[in-house]
This record gives C-alpha cells, structure tokens and sequence, in this order.
C-alpha cells in the first residue's frame, strides 16, 4: 500500500512538473513577412514614444542617446539595472538579429530563449506593430555603441526563477496586436496605439496586485509609485477630468500642469521624449486620453501642507 501511495505521488509529481514545463515555454513570434528597407524617422518615433532612453540611458550623463544601460530600477520583488540596448557587439545588442529584437520586445523572451522579467514593459510592448518595432531596431543600430555591462539585477528567491515568468505571462499578458477601433476616429486610433503600445502609459499609472499584474479595472487609475516613493496620478477623466485635449497635448510637450505646477520624478524623463514626438502623434495621445473614461483608483495620500 504504501508502495502505491509513494508510486501515485511520484507520478502526479512528473506529471505536474510536466504540465508546469509546458505552460511556462517561451512562445517565440515567428517573422514571416521579407525583408524590408527600414523606416528609420519612424524607428526614432516609436524610440521617443517608448521612452527607450528614459530607461536605457547612462545615469547622470547629459547624453540621452548613449544607451548602456545601469539605471536601477526598485520594486516590491527587487531591484532590477537595466540592461545596455546600444549597438555595441559584445555589451550591447549589437548581435542581435532582427527577430532577436522583435522578440525581445514583444513577447520578453531573450535571445537565448529565457524570460526576460516583467520590468521590461513587453506586457504592453506586445501590442505593437512588427514593421514598427523593426524600424526602431534598425534606429537603435545608428546609435552609438557604448560599452559595458549593467550588474546583475537583485532579485530574492523565488522571484529570480525566470521559468516561473512563463506562468506569469498566461496570467497578465496578451499576445495580440492593437486592433483599430472602426467606430473611431484615425486621430483617436494612432493616439489609443502610442499610449497602449509603444508609450506604455498604464504600465506606471495603473494599480497592481500582490503578483505584479494590473489591476484591469483600474487601469490608468494610479497607484503607489513601485519604487515605493511618492504616487502616480490617475489619468482617467476621474483625475484629468478638468484638462481639454489640449492641456494634455502641452503637458506632453512641456511638462506643464494646467493649475500651474510641473511634472517631477520620473514622468520629467518621459517629457523629454514625448517632446520629441510630432505635434500630432502628441495631439492623438491627447485625444485617446481625454476619452478615458472616469475610473476610480486607489485613494492616494494626503499631501502634507506646503508639499
């Protein structure tokens, strides 16, 4: 009997780690379509929209094209440095073939075929346009190549299982492209595209549970800042409710608040990147977000007098 009973568990047990296997394999993006001369004015939009160098830049040096990587990133699972995307061949990417990009980007798994961890923002990255995300990679390729690595990330067990990403993905990621809304406008269209995808905007400005995911109901509704100081603001009709479309276009470009106050943190990096956007992806980013409709988040702090 007790024979069985040890028999039964260890076969439950393979057949369980078999299921596991299976569910957390990588599931690469096959590319089919040929090969293409690159737009490379639209690789350096979906560069600026994505706010690449917000992350990738070299810490505290004037240079937001010098892509090598070492910003630290805090989260409630660890710390996670950013890794170098410039072109260089033995740091950076420079190596890379096209569909190394392609999935990298839009199904977070690395060229030797591990998951990357979900501080990359693939989950919204996925949404992209595969001509668009290999225009940026043939812009990333003009850049200049700089050398060095950034350290390992400071993840604790059993957080730095990267298998156990694969589980992570079934739950809180898609894997379809942004489908165009017929009912709307092309200006709304491009706008929900750049916010969604590339701009990944609820990445930061939405609420997460206790496994990293969003909350898909308060999306866009703020949040605690990840890395533990301050609070991302609700950018629904219920925080920016009293902004027009173009308040928003301007404090996409500027960084200036209607009420008279200025983006700090964080979001100065993003400005300086969407400034660098046409006046009209900014304006279609202003017309998807201004059609948000008002959804309640968590209640932020109170803000202390004189803050």
């Amino acid at each position: 009997m007790l024979r069985r009973t040890i028999l039964a568990v260890l076969i439950a047990a393979v057949a369980a780690s078999g299921v596991y296997w299976w569910l957390s394999l990588p599931a690469a993006l096959a590319l089919t379509a040929a090969t293409r001369a690159p737009d490379l004015a639209n690789g350096k939009e979906m560069f600026n929209a994505g706010g690449c160098s917000s992350c990738h830049a070299v810490p505290n040096q004037g240079d937001r094209l010098r892509l090598g990587g070492g910003l630290a990133l805090a989260s409630p699972f660890g710390t996670f440095y950013v890794p170098n995307i410039s072109p260089d061949p033995n740091d950076g990417i420079g190596r890379w073939s096209e569909s190394d990009f392609v999935n990298a980007v839009m199904r977070g798994i690395a060229p030797d075929g591990t998951h990357y961890f979900p501080a990359f923002p693939y989950t919204s990255y996925h949404l992209a346009k595969v001509d668009d995300v290999r225009d940026l990679f043939a812009y990333l390729r003009t850049l200049p190549a700089v050398q060095g690595r950034s350290r390992d990330h400071d993840i604790p067990f059993p957080f730095n299982i990267r298998r156990n990403i694969g589980i992570w993905k079934l739950l809180f990621m898609g894997t379809g492209s942004f489908v165009p809304d017929p009912s709307r406008s092309a200006q709304w269209n491009r706008g929900a595209y750049l916010v969604n995808a590339f701009g990944h905007c609820a990445e930061c400005h939405s609420p997460r549970n206790s496994l990293g995911g969003i909350i898909r109901g308060e999306r866009f509704a703020g949040g605690p800042n990840p890395d533990g100081e301050g609070w991302v603001p609700n950018i629904t009709q219920k925080g920016i409710g009293t902004w027009s479309e173009k308040d928003i276009a301007d404090f996409l470009e500027t960084g200036d608040m209607p009420e008279g106050d200025s983006a700090s943190g964080a979001m100065r990096p993003v400005i300086k990147n969407l400034a660098q956007l046409t006046a009209e992806d900014r304006a279609a980013m202003a017309a998807y977000l201004k059609s948000l409709p008002p959804v309640d988040g968590p209640t932020p702090p109170k803000r202390k007098e004189g803050s």
